[in-house]
């Protein structure tokens, strides 16, 4: 193997290491991301039956999130910094709950707390896969709802996708698409403000 063949062998070797540490995938998306929001897919399994969604999300760090299922049925949730609001149309409901209670090591701390990571979790690196760098989230406490959160990232600070593992047995699968990093999300969009006659549960009082 000649000089240049040996130099690019190494420069391909070096670029893929670097690209498949998923732990720097995470500091670097919790160092330049401040705001993000797009389109997911999430996918639910379980020993019974196997269920698809589908919405939007944005998230304005720290502490502010809000997703919005479409299909098959319409429901909010909003984490407006101090309270988290599901909002179940069909039921004509309303659930409040503070967020600091409600977060913990989910998956909602980890979008919207940059500190959550380290604080909550236990990070190890998970290989590359189509193109993403994965890492293993585990919680530090051991009666989190969560067993682990596997995170894949694209090599421009994108989260791609998250795949959660819970103590019930589900899996779920979340695939965000159309991800635009740092857009100017005002907090106001995540104010919520249940809609009339619907029934409010606030479960914080």
């Amino acid at each position: 193997m000649n000089i240049k063949s040996t130099l690019l062998a190494l420069s391909l070797c070096i670029s893929s290491t670097a690209f498949a540490d998923g732990i720097a995938a995470v500091k670097n998306f919790n160092e330049n991301i401040k705001s993000f929001a797009g389109d997911f897919s999430q996918t639910i399994k379980n020993a019974k039956k196997t269920t698809t969604s589908q919405g939007t999300f944005a998230v304005l760090r720290p502490g502010f999130f809000k997703w919005t299922y479409h299909k098959p049925d319409e429901q909010l949730i909003v984490g407006d910094g101090n309270s988290v609001w599901l909002y179940d149309k069909e039921l004509a409901q309303v659930t409040q709950r503070k967020q600091q209670a409600v977060l913990g090591s989910s998956p909602a701390a980890i979008l919207s707390d940059k500190a959550a990571l380290d604080s909550n979790f236990t990070l190890k690196n998970d290989g590359e896969k189509d193109g993403l760098s994965f890492v293993i989230a585990t919680p530090k406490t051991p009666d989190s709802e969560y067993k682990q959160i596997r995170l894949g990232f694209s090599d421009n600070n994108t989260l791609k996708e998250m795949q959660l593992q819970d103590s019930f047995g589900n899996q779920t699968h979340i695939v965000f698409s159309n991800v635009k990093n740092n857009p100017d999300l005002p907090k106001k969009d995540f104010q919520f403000t249940p809609p009339d006659g619907v029934d409010v549960v606030r479960e914080d009082e």
